[in-house]
């Protein structure tokens, strides 16, 4: 992620299990591309996905970002062992975000890629489902036979959202307070030393 211009930092991300993915391309859904899961095979189905005004601006509103100026993606989706669905995908996206100590306009750009898999049925667990770092996360459930692209973007556009942004103003405000404090003691620490003589020896 960059913020104010240079290189975007591209990061790895995968799934979170602790998601709960959506398939359902209802009317409220804010960027919907499904895909029947039958129509993915073993050879690689790639997909490029564009997210439009009215979209951007409903999903601006779903993570309370000041805009959404761009939203791209490319996935590509393939039929793998046991029936699995895994998808691998990058996305691109121009936001600006609100800056959490002034309020003013972080514009960043933000790419990321990420991999998920899916299944016709996930197998119920009777407890709490403990995943190792070094473990893949389960499989997503197919919801009516179908993948929702739109939304998996969506939720990985959330995942790689700075939780904290903040401006250049606000960054060199704290700087400005740093600087003022040092000010205050310029001998630093050992400046309350200055006019100790240590005991008086008569």
């Amino acid at each position: 992620m960059t913020v104010g211009g240079g290189f975007p930092i591209v990061a790895r991300l995968v799934r979170p299990g602790a998601w709960s993915m959506s398939n359902d391309s209802s009317p409220l859904a804010e960027f919907s591309r499904p895909i029947a899961a039958d129509q993915i095979g073993l050879q690689e189905t790639i997909r490029e996905i564009v997210a439009n005004a009215t979209e951007r601006q409903r999903l601006a509103e779903r993570f309370d970002l000041l805009a959404l100026d761009r939203l791209t993606a490319t996935l590509r989706l393939r039929r793998g062992r046991g029936g699995l669905i895994e998808v691998d995908g990058h996305f691109e996206a121009d936001v600006v975000q609100a800056c959490v100590a002034t309020l003013e306009p972080v514009p960043a750009q933000v790419a990321a890629d990420f991999a998920v898999s899916f299944a016709a049925r996930v197998p119920a667990s009777g407890g709490e489902v403990v995943v190792g770092v070094d473990e893949e996360d389960p499989p997503e459930e197919l919801v009516n036979g179908r993948i929702d692209m739109g939304e998996t973007v969506a939720q990985q556009l959330a995942i790689a959202l700075d939780p904290y942004p903040r401006s250049p103003t606000a960054e060199g405000a704290a700087g400005d307070g740093e600087e003022g404090a040092a000010a205050r003691t310029p001998e630093g620490p050992f400046a309350a030393l200055k006019g100790w003589r240590g005991p008086r020896e008569d």
